[in-house]
């Protein structure tokens, strides 16, 4: 039996933050909506203040298109991760059309957040702390 693929047209971008990922595929659509993971924006992100950081990068570049908004994310924690989709968001809207990337640029949506949690070393309680020292 031969596969169906579909046919829709759509922009693909990764956008990251700290240690969470987010792989992001925008389709032309007649209005924005998104869907993370399987779930719609509001289930996924509770809170009005991750809805904002995640629909950031549309309202910053307001472009001539609507789009749907299909998202995989990983890794990381809820705030890092609606801040990767924002990333990922701003990086296919550059692909999309690259008269966007100044207004993105300038909000500093384009910009990874590269800080991770530093690694344990041996010998310490943590990836700095040691051990308490005893004069005897």
């Amino acid at each position: 039996m031969a596969e169906k693929k579909s046919t829709k047209e759509y922009i693909r971008a990764v956008g990251r933050r700290k240690t969470a990922t987010a792989i992001v595929k925008l389709v032309k659509a007649s209005k924005n909506t998104y869907t993370i993971n399987g779930k719609e924006l509001a289930v996924y992100f509770p809170t009005i203040e991750l809805r904002k950081i995640v629909s950031g990068a549309f309202e910053e570049a307001n472009p001539s298109e609507k789009f749907e908004v299909i998202v995989t994310a990983k890794g990381g924690g809820i705030h890092a991760q609606a801040e990767a989709v924002r990333h990922g968001i701003s990086r296919a809207l550059v692909v999309f059309d690259a008269e966007l990337r100044a207004p993105l640029k300038k909000a500093k949506m384009l910009k990874r957040d590269p800080r991770m949690v530093e690694r344990k070393k041996f010998g310490l309680k943590k990836a700095r702390k040691s051990p308490q020292w005893s004069k005897r």
